[in-house]
């Protein structure tokens, strides 16, 4: 089975900013969470990705194919951080415009989703709150039957029940083998729940991707001692980054229960994508 998407060695510079050879492969059946702090290239990936911006250098494929190819295109479902429709237009006059612009276009399953949502098709784009923008947005994503999903924040500006039910709705997506999900948000919790692979940007450059078992389900946070932390040898206890605060250290460790069976006495706790990101972002090379 083909990928849902490849990227090599994808550049572009701005100025004072550049990505910086972005590579990661997203198989399909698939959950990729992207990750980064505010600023650190998400959104310019996933545009040049989408062929919204122009790259400098680099390939990407998607759907085993050009994202240049309208056919291509049909199969991909789009949510930015924001809904791009114009203001004055009334949910159900924009309900009138889609069918035009997917050949796939579902209105059936679009009404399903403005009912789940609890969306009023009288109100105007304009007078939508930024989270029933975001609804909105989803259910045009979802009613033209894409085969890869890319998400840009998708859960902003929702509160903690709403943002389950759409997770729920990403999880239903993803009962078909074939469909992907490319999933990039701050709200690291939502990605803990439904991501198989975590990729990592930091100032424009991918400092990790790999699956959530790999990383979330192996790695492990020791806490100890400025003295326990010096006894220790990076190679052999298998020590990534460490983190120093007035109370001692902690140390992401590549895998913990290897290390507790070294040292029982220690304490070393789960890690949590937020954790990883405080890590790479602000904690030092062992």
């Amino acid at each position: 089975m083909q990928n849902a998407l490849e990227v090599h060695n994808l550049k572009k510079t701005y100025n004072g900013f550049s990505l910086k050879d972005i590579s990661f492969t997203l198989p399909r059946g698939a959950v990729m969470g992207f990750v980064g702090e505010n600023g650190a290239g998400k959104t310019t990936t996933i545009k040049a990705i989408l062929g919204l911006i122009r790259k400098d250098a680099g390939d990407v494929r998607v759907l085993g194919g050009s994202i240049e190819d309208a056919e291509t295109r049909a199969k991909i479902g789009v949510v930015f951080d924001d809904l791009h429709l114009h203001k004055t237009l009334r949910i159900r006059q924009a309900a009138k415009i889609f069918p035009h612009l997917y050949e796939d276009w579902d209105s059936s399953l679009f009404k399903e989703y403005l009912n789940r949502f609890n969306l009023d098709t009288e109100k105007k784009i304009k007078d939508l709150s930024r989270g029933m923008r975001m609804k909105l947005s989803i259910a045009v994503a979802l009613s033209h039957h894409p085969d890869l999903l890319i998400l840009d924040e998708p859960t902003a500006g929702l509160d903690p029940v709403v943002r389950d039910e759409v997770l729920e709705i990403f999880q239903d997506f993803m009962q078909d083998e074939n469909h992907a999900i490319l999933f990039s948000s701050h709200i690291t919790s939502d990605i803990d729940k439904i991501a198989d692979y975590l990729t990592f940007i930091n100032d424009g450059e991918i400092l990790f991707s790999v699956t959530t078992d790999e990383l979330l389900g192996e790695a492990g946070i020791l806490k100890c001692s400025a003295e326990e932390a010096e006894a220790l040898d990076a190679e052999r206890d298998g020590l990534l980054r460490i983190r120093k605060n007035q109370f001692g250290c902690e140390i992401l460790v590549r895998n913990k229960e290897q290390l507790r069976l070294r040292y029982p006495e220690v304490v070393i706790d789960s890690v949590t994508t937020e954790a990883l990101m405080l890590f790479y972002a602000r904690g030092d090379e062992v």
